[in-house]
């Protein structure tokens, strides 16, 4: 027996944001799902940054970034101020 994580679509869903024209998913939230801490993600990403299409990740500016904190109570971003990537 497989032991398999299964994560309502409402969730996910939740998770999905639209920026840049493209629906994305955020590195925290990412890290999340993986069970895994953000800076370990992105950690990853940046060393096999070879392995990820060019049109598969990018990092927010920091006007998008601030926008998107914004619309969040900013005590949800724990204080980060290192604009995340996107997915």
């Amino acid at each position: 027996m497989k032991n398999e994580l299964s994560i309502p679509d409402d969730i996910i869903t939740s998770k999905i944001y639209y920026i840049r024209e493209q629906k994305v998913m955020l590195d925290r939230d990412l890290a999340e799902l993986y069970q895994v801490e953000t800076k370990q993600l992105k950690r990853q990403v940046r060393r096999n940054i070879e392995r990820f299409p060019e049109d598969f990740m990018f990092e927010l500016n920091q006007q998008e970034f601030d926008n998107l904190r914004s619309q969040f109570d900013t005590s949800s971003w724990g204080g980060t101020r290192y604009a995340p990537m996107a997915f």
